[in-house]
Formats: structure tokens, C-alpha cells, sequence
């Protein structure tokens, strides 16, 4: 408003009566000077603009930044979509989100073809801006429960939550109630029908945090991808792993050492002393402190395409090995630990159902359509059965 005034103020004095008066003197016929009083007129009007232009500043440095919201920003990034489209130039969100989008229909349809049945489709939007596109396969002729998954958030942290990221980013301020944030994430889960068929887990996600404007405060990527079989093959553990780490080894030979170990603590029940299932790779937090964004990106990129490349082959070969009831029974079993591992230590699980609006049906797609809980339920001495809790117990390295 004060700036407005002072303007106002400052142009009023460019009106002809006022610069008449200001620069009035005696006439006559030899004193008169068309340019002379032509320069001054100028002269007035750069004060004004100069007048102005204090006061804009004046303004800017006292004054509180334009405060963006979640919504305001979804409605940005929206525009930018229709106008622009998505360029190398785009905001990394959503050069991101493009990206998986794309990964999720080629692996859908990857995983069509070896199924025979089609996955449902499940678009659905969040009140302040996001959504995503749940594509989940139930009873199918090899899988029993398959969902891929796509999830954009845009969101307000609270202050607790504030705390708890600045423990890994020093670089989001500590001095705020809360803090606005967009996630954006690609997770797969994959429940074979055959017992001799792995289950297999992918995620990779981005995160990012807003100034008060609407400007990046800080960013990371996440991810990895990790196989749980109820009954090993080496031979599948061995290309698995041996994809991965090619992958890994494109950008930086300590990376699948480094996200294997990761990978190994990671996706552990805590509880029962043994692994969820014989590992992959995991990360988080990969932000500026481990490579830029242009590298960063470009490695979540090897990985992500990497998958189809590690499980189908897997898949291939045990979708149709003939098992018994005792086997399935076991794969129950398994199957149950792996329910434990997703409720009780997840982080990801836990952050879904926390924020505000969370979709309840899509965090939870990561669940088995049967799993099974048995007393005190032990596997013979020796058994195949046996010699997978063994490796579950004492993580192995596979390349």
C-alpha cells in the first residue's frame, strides 16, 4: 500500500501543471528554450521512475515472501505440463514423474504378456494437488497379486517431521511450523502364484522441499530393488544381483557394495533375527552431499530400467515348476514374514499412512493376497526350506 502511495505521489508531480509550476520562470521571447524545458520535464520523470523503484525495493525487503501452498504449486507444475510440456530444462519433479510414468506402462505390459490376464487401472487425485495411477493384477494365471504403482504427493510437513528429515538434510530450516513438500514414487510388488517363483520389490521415489516462494529447498532420490523367494536357486540370485550391480557399476564401482550392505540391514525383521529375503540393492537420501542432480537422476534411471532385464528371466524359468501342497504351505509361511516386515519396520509404509489424505487401498498393495501364521512352525533339519532361513540369517554374497 506504501508503495502504491509513494508512485502515485512521484507521477503526480509529472502532471503539466505541476511541472509547469517546478521549473517556472519569467518569459520572454530571448529566455524561451523549447529543449531546455523539454530535458527538464525528462529529468522529472527519471526521478520518479528512481522514486518508484526505492519504494518497490522498500517494499520487497520489509514485506513477507509470496507464501506458496501445496496447491499452489500442483497448479504451477500443472501449467508447465500443458504449456510447456517437459523439457531437460523442466523442474527435476517433474522430469522424474515423467520418466516413471513411462517405466510403469513398459513394465506393465512387459508383465501382461508372461501373466495372459490385464491389470486393472485406478487413477485417483488428492485434494491439494497429485495422485497417481495404481495398476494391480489379482488372480492372475502366474501372479497371484501383482500391483504397480505410481504416487505424487504434494504436501505440508509439520514441525515433528521438520526435525526428524533436518537429521539427514542440514540444509531444510529448522525455523518454520511446517514446510511444504512434494514426493513422487514408483513401487512395484510382485506375489508369484508358484511357491518356486520369487517375490520381488521395487521403489524409486524423489523428495523435495519448498522455500516459502516455491523454490527447491532441498532434494533426494531413493530406491533399490530386492528378490524374496520362499525356496533359493542360486542361479536366480546370482543374475539378479549381477543386473544390478552392472547397473551400479555404470556410475561409481562403491555403489552396489555400498546399496547391497544397505539393502541387507534394510529389510530386516528385526524381531525374528533373519532377512525378509536375499537382498538387492536400497538407498535413500542421495542428494547434492553424494553427486548432483543430473548424475543422480541418470543413475535412478540405470536402475530403474534394469528391472525388467533381472526378473524376467526369473520368472520365466519357475512360473510353471510343478510344487506340492507342503510347498505352498511354506510359501504362506514366507509370505508372512514378509507381511511383518511391511507393517512393522517400513519406512515407506509408515510415511504413506501418516500423511494427511493418504490413500490407504495403495500403500497397502504391497501385501499378499494369502499369507499364513503358524505356531511355533519350524522347518525340517537340512531341508530346502531350512537352507533358506540359513542364508536369511547370514546375508551371502552373490557377485
Amino acid at each position: 500500500m506504501a508503495q502504491r502511495e509513494v508512485c502515485r505521489f512521484a507521477l503526480m508531480r509529472l502532471r503539466p501543471s505541476q511541472a509547469s509550476k517546478s521549473i517556472r520562470r519569467p518569459f520572454s521571447s530571448s529566455s524561451y528554450n523549447p529543449t531546455s524545458r523539454r530535458v527538464q520535464v525528462r529529468v522529472l520523470a527519471v526521478m520518479a521512475t528512481a522514486t518508484c523503484i526505492a519504494a518497490t525495493a522498500y517494499t520487497m525487503a520489509t514485506q513477507k515472501p509470496t507464501k506458496f501452498d501445496s496447491r499452489s504449486l500442483a497448479e504451477l507444475d500443472e501449467r508447465t505440463r500443458r504449456e510447456d510440456g517437459i523439457t531437460e530444462k523442466s523442474p527435476m519433479r517433474l522430469r522424474m514423474e515423467e520418466f516413471i510414468r513411462e517405466q510403469q506402462k513398459e513394465i506393465v505390459d512387459a508383465l501382461e504378456q508372461i501373466d495372459g490376464k490385464r491389470f486393472k487401472e485406478d487413477t485417483w487425485t488428492r485434494p491439494n494437488g497429485g495422485g497417481g495411477l495404481s495398476c494391480v493384477l489379482q488372480e492372475g494365471n502366474v501372479f497371484e497379486k501383482a500391483g504397480v504403482n505410481i504416487s505424487v504427493v504434494y504436501g505440508t510437513l509439520p514441525k515433528p517431521a521438520i526435525a526428524k528429515m533436518r537429521e539427514n538434510h542440514k540444509t531444510i530450516t529448522a525455523e518454520v511450523d511446517n514446510l511444504d513438500f512434494y514426493a513422487l514414487g514408483l513401487s512395484l510388488v510382485l506375489h508369484p502364484r508358484n511357491p518356486m517363483a520369487p517375490t520381488v520389490h521395487l521403489n524409486y521415489r524423489y523428495f523435495e522441499t519448498m522455500k516459502p516462494d516455491g523454490t527447491s529447498q532441498a532434494w533426494w532420490f531413493g530406491g533399490g530393488s530386492d528378490l524374496t523367494p520362499s525356496y533359493l536357486f542360486d542361479e536366480d540370485a546370482v543374475h539378479f544381483h549381477k543386473t544390478l550391480k552392472e547397473a551400479c557399476d555404470k556410475h561409481d564401482k562403491d555403489y552396489y557394495p555400498r546399496f547391497k550392505k544397505w539393502c541387507d540391514e534394510y529389510f530386516s525383521n528385526k524381531h525374528r533375527g533373519e532377512s525378509r529375503g536375499i537382498g538387492g540393492i536400497f538407498f535413500d537420501d542421495l542428494d547434492e552431499t553424494v553427486a548432483d542432480s543430473e548424475n543422480t537422476f541418470a543413475f535412478i534411471q540405470d536402475c530403474l530400467k534394469s528391472f525388467l532385464p533381472s526378473y524376467l528371466p526369473i520368472i520365466e524359468r519357475r512360473k510353471d515348476m510343478p510344487f506340492t501342497e507342503k510347498e505352498k504351505e511354506w510359501q504362506q509361511v514366507r509370505r508372512g514374514r514378509y507381511v511383518e516386515f511391511n507393517l512393522v519396520h517400513d519406512r515407506g509404509t509408515a510415511f504413506g499412512l501418516n500423511v494427511p489424505g493418504s490413500r490407504v487401498e495403495s500403500i497397502l498393495m504391497s501385501l499378499p493376497l494369502t499369507a499364513s501364521w503358524r505356531y511355533m512352525y519350524e522347518p525340517e533339519p537340512r531341508s530346502r526350506e531350512q537352507r533358506l532361513v540359513d542364508v536369511l540369517k547370514e546375508p551371502k554374497e552373490w557377485v
